[in-house]
């Protein structure tokens, strides 16, 4: 792919190691992408079990074209579920 790309990088909590997920043509691609991880997340490490996205549950990081990165956060009812 372009080297221009936004890229999606996982990183497992609970063992503490990164690992590559997609690569996007812009930003509003990885963020969709994104959210669709999470929702996946969700169902495979379930808040109920892993404390979600602030226990042991895997993040998303989405990393720009410059090599900056961010974790993305949804705020979406699936992805904020009481735990």
């Amino acid at each position: 792919m372009a080297e221009q790309q936004w890229r999606l990088m996982g990183w497992d909590t609970f063992e503490g190691s990164a690992y590559p997920l997609t690569e996007h043509e812009d930003e509003e691609a990885a963020i969709g992408a994104s959210r669709e991880r999470l929702h996946a997340l969700e169902i495979s490490q379930p808040s109920e079990i892993s404390g979600g996205q602030t226990g042991i549950q895997d993040q998303v990081f989405i990393i720009r074209p410059d090599g900056s990165r961010y974790r993305f956060q949804c705020d979406c009812p699936i992805c904020n579920r009481p735990k």
